[in-house]
């Protein structure tokens, strides 16, 4: 969600903070804002649009400093107008931004006011900046370190003083912050990536951290407050411009990129080994007796999916949870279970702390399956499996997606040979259909034209069904989360067999429903669905498997999928459920990259 980048230097640093701000703009954001020191007082440039429109202000009004903190904010306490955008300030001498959610708000609020603060927006973030304020003694380290210890809530937090020229303090506990090491400057973002092109010496701070940057050094204070060594990674991050090319958006640009995303994540041993996760794990995955699954939004679903694969190859008893509803009921953990957290960029802030929570109740063996190798879930699992999709800037996931089944797919074989149920004959037929995925994939994508005409009829609809069996009924959930994600279409997913005990109410020809077909045991029980559906004057879209003997007919729209592919089906049924989406929105004219209301990395609870 939000973004910070901050910087102590012996330069005009604006150029580099905005240029930061750009890097973060994929994970949404609906106000920015940048503060420098300027002639030893804090000046700012706030903007409800985008960091183009900062930029501008900026140059308008020539605003320079060595000193400063910059902000993309996604609005949670108070609407995304000027004075709710950050850095926040506190009576003209302190700046602060903040991602995160502070829980006490109200109750700290109150006791600022009674010594004089007055507020002038709606923020969490004003509470933070009052606090330190109120603390501040002429150490400003020392200020927000007592400070942090009356939040509760998650935070990552950059401040700056107008007594302390060439100083920026940082803080984090549950939202991402690392320190860019340079040489006679230094830097603070959410994302290495961020700082990309200034320096490539990163350190990862840990939980509860406050840190301190000047011109010739960086000191770090552990959740105790005593001095703390982190380690110092060299991480090339690419900052480079991700060009569309051919293509109107990123969205399309990222579903056309799977069959190159999917064949990068396909492991290239000649077969599924334990090693493929770990060092470790070829000692800790035979005994493991059962799988928990922690995600959110697109990565639940790949969880979901992936329990029927994880019972059906590997026979092991599988659980999946939506990770914000985990870690607030009792639940009974299981020490030989193998907990994987699932997340596109591995900040997600509900499946970090329900990773926490699982650990806390003893849950030894961890796993994640993750895109950015950086991330806090990657440094804080026993285990990794990195997904190799790429950059994904569309809001809505798509090659993101695709690479976690593909590696959870590897995950179910693995335990199966660990297990004893997978022969070499089926360990080589299954590499086989896994390496073959990227082709079948551009014969998928080869469909667009027919989506394109569907999408026409459903761009006029304001309501959409989605039925899938089995496997495919968390595509069908994917498929309809798409649809609203970017469309802003009410879609909702069930299993097709739950059709008559109460959506099939809703069936009329004004209500188009999307059904996924694959040629698969559950077919004559689907076709069974459809009827039913078109018994009421429903309108069925179906992509079907080519042998599946479902052809057009009056309320009945049929593309015929290229081949049907067992197990790896979900795969394939999922992109043209993609494509309908998107094509959908562009005819709807929505803002596909962006949808309002939502952001790429969710890093607040």
């Amino acid at each position: 969600m939000c973004g910070i980048v901050g910087a102590v230097a012996q330069r005009n640093i604006v150029p580099v903070l905005i240029e930061g701000l750009r890097r973060l703009e994929y994970r949404g954001y609906d106000s920015c804002g940048v503060a420098v020191l300027a002639n030893g007082e804090p000046r700012r440039a706030r903007s409800v649009a985008r960091v183009a429109d900062l930029d501008d202000q900026v140059r308008d009004t020539r605003l320079a400093g060595a000193t400063g903190i910059a902000h993309t904010r996604w609005a949670t306490h108070g609407a995304p107008v000027t004075d709710n955008a950050h850095p926040i300030f506190s009576r003209d001498t302190l700046a602060i931004v903040h991602n995160g959610i502070i829980e006490n708000y109200e109750t700290l609020g109150e006791v600022l006011r009674g010594k004089g603060y007055e507020f002038v927006s709606q923020t969490d973030t004003e509470v933070i900046a009052h606090l330190i304020h109120s603390l501040y003694r002429g150490d400003l380290f020392a200020a927000v370190r007592e400070a942090v210890q009356q939040l509760h809530g998650a935070y990552a937090i950059a401040v700056l003083h107008k007594d302390q020229p060439h100083t920026v303090v940082g803080a984090r506990q549950g939202s991402p912050l690392v320190v860019g090491l340079g040489d006679g400057e230094n830097f603070l973002a959410s994302d290495a990536l961020a700082l990309a092109g200034s320096t490539d010496r990163f350190i990862f701070l840990e939980e509860g951290d406050v840190c301190e940057l000047k011109l010739d050094g960086v000191r770090i204070a552990d959740r105790d407050g005593q001095p703390a060594q982190r380690d110092v990674r060299q991480v090339a991050a690419y900052g480079g411009a991700v060009e569309l090319g051919p293509y109107r958006h990123f969205m399309q640009k990222e579903i056309f990129e799977q069959p190159r995303a999917i064949s990068d994540t396909i492991p290239q041993a000649d077969g599924f080994d334990p090693s493929l996760f770990g060092e470790a794990a070829p000692k800790v995955f035979g005994k493991i007796d059962s799988l928990l699954i922690l995600a959110c939004g697109t990565s639940y679903y790949s969880g979901l999916t992936a329990k029927y694969w994880l019972e059906s190859i590997a026979k092991i008893p599988t659980q999946v949870e939506i990770a914000s509803e985990y870690r607030y009921r009792d639940s009974v953990p299981n020490p030989n279970a193998l907990v994987v957290v699932i997340s596109q960029s591995g900040e997600t802030a509900d499946t970090l702390a329900a990773l926490k929570h699982a650990q806390s109740l003893g849950h030894q063996h961890t796993l994640s399956v993750c895109n950015v190798g950086t991330s806090a879930m990657v440094r804080q699992t026993e285990f990794t499996f990195l997904t190799h999709a790429g950059r994904e800037i569309g809001v809505a996931s798509t090659k993101a997606f695709t690479t976690q089944l593909v590696a959870l797919f590897v995950l179910a074989l693995t335990l199966a040979k660990v297990r004893g149920h997978l022969s070499a004959a089926q360990e080589s037929n299954y590499l086989k259909q896994l390496r073959h995925l990227p082709a079948a994939l551009n014969s998928v994508l080869a469909l667009e034209p027919q989506i394109i005409a569907w999408s026409e009829e459903f761009s006029r609809k304001e309501n959409a069904l989605f039925l899938g069996r089995g496997l495919h009924y968390p595509i069908a959930l994917e498929g309809a989360l798409k649809l609203k994600e970017i469309s802003y279409i009410h879609a909702e997913a069930y299993p097709a067999g739950e059709l008559k005990h109460g959506p099939l109410a809703l069936v009329t020809e004004a209500m188009p429903v999307v059904t996924v077909a694959p040629n698969d045991a559950l077919l004559e029980k689907l076709k069974s669905n459809i009827q039913e559906v078109r018994a009421r004057g429903g309108q069925l879209y179906v992509f079907a498997d080519s042998d599946t003997r479902i052809v057009n007919a009056e309320g009945l729209h049929v593309i015929r999928m290229p081949e049907h592919y067992g197990l790896l089906s979900p795969i394939l049924h999922v992109v043209p459920l993609q494509l309908l989406a998107y094509h959908t929105a562009c005819a709807r004219g929505t803002d596909v990259d962006k949808p309002r209301n939502l952001a790429k990395s969710v890093t607040v609870e």
